[in-house]
């Protein structure tokens, strides 16, 4: 979990202003030849904590596990006619069975050529010569190289897209209910961190509700390390997507030489945060630390069948204080669960 140390503390100081240096305040106006993209490589592609997701089968769906090598799914999917490895029926179905179980997580039966694109990278760095060495040695291996293997194969499997503001009616919900429990100090938990820019918009959110002395803890977890590296860092384009020139201009700093175009996160707006990673099948929940008023879960349990939904929903009940509020993504419903949690406002749920 989070570190909260005098150690810790100094260390991100002195990594504040290391990186400080290259930052200065951003102007309202940001010149458009100093735009371009940032380059995190294969992070933007994200993580099943947090973030837009595909709905997925209720379950690994039931298919014949004798079917031929999918060649000619590969050749359309990747528009190659001679693939570097074969992905038979048996074991797309194997890998659907082991990201179900390590993150409860129900691929689409659809998802052949996505799973074929992403983990024969896999393959590649363990030097590994088909699919079916790859999972037996994945399932066969032990040890720190195993688990740091089983964290890479998540990390594969998992999708993210993700924004400033996004869904912004959360935020201005968010405001009020922040001020409504201003009189003590306040727990938020976003569970669907990816890389970031949720858990700085809900920074940006407490420090525009209640100042930059709030007493607010952000937990912001998610299952995949990679993007929350890009998390930790707090740097992206001076243009990314959801910010408003003001918020732009209260909250960030600009990039400077080799970084201009890019834009970082204040410190003092990171500072109320606390990045994890946690895997929501995780059996143990009390690493999470005291119980939370407010929980961002966006976009997250679309991709769980309906058992696993009731599951995580149990357990965000017992993490929760009494009237907590969940915040859920537009497309997901738990009025089933409303002995857990009622219906509040357009995709808020209150704690039961």
């Amino acid at each position: 979990m989070a570190q909260s140390s005098s150690a810790t503390r100094t260390s991100k100081a002195r990594n504040s202003k290391a990186i400080a240096a290259h930052f200065r305040p951003c102007q309202t106006h940001i010149p458009a030849q100093t735009r371009r993209r940032p380059r995190f490589g294969s992070l933007h592609r994200g993580l099943l904590g947090l973030s837009d997701r595909q709905p997925a089968d209720n379950k690994p769906a039931a298919r014949s596990l004798d079917t031929p090598p999918m060649n000619a799914v590969m050749n359309a999917a990747t528009g190659l006619s001679d693939p570097e490895f074969v992905l038979s029926g048996t074991e797309f179905e194997r890998i659907r069975t082991l990201i179900y179980q390590r993150a409860g997580i129900s691929l689409n039966a659809g998802k052949q050529a996505m799973v074929y694109s992403r983990l024969s990278r896999r393959l590649r760095e363990t030097g590994r010569g088909s699919f079916a060495d790859y999972l037996g040695w994945l399932e066969s291996a032990s040890g720190a190289a195993a688990d740091a293997e089983w964290q890479e194969f998540v990390n594969c499997l998992t999708t993210n897209l993700t924004a400033f503001f996004r869904e912004e009616h959360h935020f201005e919900a968010l405001t009020e209910d922040l001020r409504a429990r201003a009189s003590r100090p306040i727990r938020l938990w976003c569970n669907a961190a990816s890389t970031g820019e949720e858990p700085y918009s809900l920074a940006m959110t407490v420090v525009e509700a209640l100042g930059v002395s709030a007493q607010v803890k952000l937990v912001c977890s998610d299952i995949d390390t990679k993007v929350l590296a890009t998390a930790r860092r707090g740097v992206y384009a001076a243009d990314a997507r959801g910010l408003s020139a003001e918020r732009l201009k209260r909250h960030c700093m600009r990039g400077t030489g080799a970084n201009a175009g890019f834009m970082r996160i204040k410190p003092e707006l990171a500072r109320f945060i606390d990045f994890c990673s946690f895997n929501l099948m995780s059996p143990s929940w009390s690493a999470l630390g005291q119980p939370f008023d407010l929980v961002f879960c966006r976009n997250v349990m679309i991709y769980f069948d309906g058992p696993t939904q009731r599951k995580v929903l149990e357990r965000i009940h017992a993490v929760t204080t009494p009237g907590a509020l969940l915040y859920v993504g537009h497309s997901e419903n738990f009025t089933e669960a409303r002995d857990l949690f009622r219906l509040r406002g357009k995709t808020i749920y209150e704690r039961v």
